[in-house]
């Protein structure tokens, strides 16, 4: 009898080991379909480096259709994919918005012109396609720092057809994208990263909520950590983390893929700035500061707003996962 039950405590205590040990569930909302973009936390699954990290994260994809934000404030998701601006406007309302951690330390937002342009300064008065959610993004910034005008805007439908068809126009894009379909037409643009020019803000970033972080911020720093060795894995090896993505999203074709992780790594979007000497995932209090100091200034957001508490980087500070 004794040795009876000393087997049933042993299997008890083998249970719970077990359920400790089981990887904590997250669900993590994407800002649009699954693309190279995002590879760093699709590689991050196909590598089970999330696993390692002790999480089980399901990724959904976004999309127009989607307000992730939303989503994320009403439990449905744990982490989002969100953007500077949107985290400060939403603090601005006292929405408890909190970033955690840049995947892109460069916006990949581009202006993309003719061959025939050969500085941003030459789009002055020219027709650039633009669309309305660019007026409270990059757009302001243009018009401050180039002296760019209202009546130059065109609508943007999310096509380049217009802009192929308009020898004198520029239109906006995503260097990891419009530029790859502007050459597949035939033409040879000139793109202008704004980032490279002095446009502060990080981009696909990991957004929490203030009470999610209270009571799971080990976890929000484990995946931070996977997520940062995912990119870095992927970066050297997009296989395991395409084939999931296209999966995922069937429309995503094997070409776009490769200009897209090729362009993360020659624009340094994953690996530049601070990232080359702090590690993947990144972000400094000065980068914050200059998205703040320039959304005051182009009147987008109110001077008072507290704009520390849309970020916090302890959960960035020790991973240090270098490029």
């Amino acid at each position: 009898m004794p040795g009876r039950v000393a087997a049933v405590l042993a299997s008890f205590a083998l249970a719970g080991a077990a359920f400790a040990q089981a990887p904590q569930k997250l669900v993590f909302l994407t800002n649009w379909f699954a693309q190279a973009e995002h590879g760093g936390f699709y590689q991050a699954i196909a590598e089970g480096l999330y696993r390692k990290h002790g999480l089980d994260v399901t990724v959904r994809m976004g999309g127009p259709q989607v307000n992730g934000m939303q989503l994320l404030l009403a439990g449905q998701a744990e982490l989002f994919m969100g953007y500077d601006i949107q985290v400060l406007l939403g603090r601005q309302e006292n929405l408890p918005l909190v970033t955690v951690a840049a995947s892109f330390q460069k916006d990949p937002a581009v202006l993309i012109a003719h061959p025939d342009v050969k500085r941003i300064e030459d789009l002055k008065g020219r027709p650039i396609y633009i669309s309305s959610a660019s007026n409270t993004t990059f757009w302001p910034w243009l018009v401050a720092r180039y002296g760019f005008t209202d009546d130059q805007k065109r609508p943007y439908s999310f096509s380049v057809q217009p802009f192929l068809a308009d020898k004198r126009s520029a239109t906006q894009g995503y260097a990891t994208s419009e530029p790859f379909l502007v050459q597949k037409a035939g033409v040879n643009p000139t793109v202008f990263l704004l980032a490279d020019l002095g446009y502060p803000p990080y981009a696909q970033t990991v957004v929490a909520t203030e009470s999610f972080l209270a009571k799971n911020g080990d976890a929000v720093k484990r995946f931070v950590r996977a997520t940062a060795e995912g990119y870095k894995s992927y970066l050297a090896n997009p296989a395991p983390a395409n084939a999931l993505i296209r999966k995922a999203n069937p429309e995503m074709t094997e070409d776009l893929l490769a200009f897209g992780v090729k362009s993360i790594r020659d624009y340094g979007i994953v690996t530049g700035g601070d990232a080359a000497k702090q590690g993947i995932m990144t972000m400094t209090d000065a980068r914050w500061k200059q998205t703040f100091d320039f959304m005051v200034k182009a009147g987008l957001l109110k001077a008072g707003v507290d704009y520390r508490k849309a970020y916090s980087l302890d959960y960035v500070r020790d991973v240090k996962v270098l490029p």
